[in-house]
């Protein structure tokens, strides 16, 4: 086993998205957004209308979010990642998208403190393919704290994407940020939720708890799954731990510091990719001044 495949050969732990892909015929006509890609050079910025994050929220009906995860089987949960049963943490939970060829799937993500009170952070390969610019995700909605089929702190359509162009280009600094927009009567995201502390420059070297909502068996995402371990460095600019969360967990949070009674830890870095389809160990990138970027860049949206 390699520790970590080379940038062409990764096998992403998507939303399903390597899953399906790899099930899937030739790609169909990308899925682009009203509004063309705009940013600043470093962080490209998609945006999506009232009229298609209205449609998002139509398209991710309850039925649906429990449909997705039964279509698919990537084996067995763990040993390494078990359910979550300890204190509810709201600020976590499922990204429900569709991909590039009109599928179904999801990603995990994390609301984090920021000053629009609106950004939830996941991995690049969340939003859009890499080293394909043209190929960005529509459709898509967080969830927080979903927990079999339901969405008790609500449904919230995302309204921008922010990327590393790096991503994009070449399939490089896989991290996202997102901004979802507040449901109509309803709270700012982490006003409704709270909101995980996030930092960058993190060394590896501490004690990290990893979260997602995988497609392994029996959960198939309907259940928020965990690993706990010590990072360590790898190549090319991203850390590893011990973990085996599979696909559907990709975005979910490392919380270093994380408090099991508060439910609360730092964002250091989210589930990018793993040995195989969910192998351990799970690696992710180190939150440089890119990722900060993109973190600031969603903080004005």
């Amino acid at each position: 086993m390699s520790h970590s495949p080379s940038r062409g050969a990764r096998r992403t732990v998507s939303g399903l998205a390597t899953a399906l892909l790899a099930l899937a015929g030739p790609l169909a006509a990308p899925v682009v957004p009203t509004a063309a890609a705009a940013g600043n050079g470093e962080v490209g910025t998609v945006t999506y209308t009232a009229a298609e994050q209205a449609a998002a929220l139509s398209h991710w009906t309850p039925a649906r979010m429990k449909q997705v995860g039964r279509t698919v089987d990537l084996g067995a949960t763990g040993p390494l990642s078990k359910p979550w049963t300890g204190k509810a943490v709201p600020s976590i939970g499922r990204l429900f998208f569709v991909n590039s060829r009109g599928q179904d799937t999801w990603c995990t993500a994390s609301a984090v403190t920021s000053a629009n009170r609106s950004v939830i952070m996941t991995a690049a390969h969340c939003a859009r393919l890499g080293s394909s610019p043209v190929n960005t995700y529509s459709d898509i909605v967080f969830v927080p704290g979903y927990a079999k089929g339901k969405a008790p702190h609500g449904r919230y359509a995302v309204k921008a994407t922010m990327t590393p162009r790096s991503w994009a280009e070449e399939t490089v600094n896989d991290i996202a940020a997102m901004v979802v927009a507040t449901p109509a009567g309803g709270k700012r995201l982490t006003d409704a939720v709270g909101a995980q502390k996030i930092a960058f420059g993190r060394p590896a070297g501490e004690r990290v708890t990893a979260f997602g909502y995988p497609g392994t068996t029996p959960q198939r995402g309907e259940e928020l799954l965990h690993c706990a371990g010590t990072s360590q460095r790898a190549p090319e600019g991203e850390q590893r731990v011990p973990c085996d969360l599979g696909g559907g967990a990709s975005g979910g949070p490392w919380l270093a510091g994380f408090d099991s009674a508060t439910g609360k830890g730092t964002v250091v870095s989210v589930n990018s990719h793993g040995e195989g389809n969910g192998g351990s160990p799970m690696y992710g990138p180190t939150l440089d001044k890119t990722a900060r970027a993109v973190y600031d860049a969603a903080g004005r949206g």
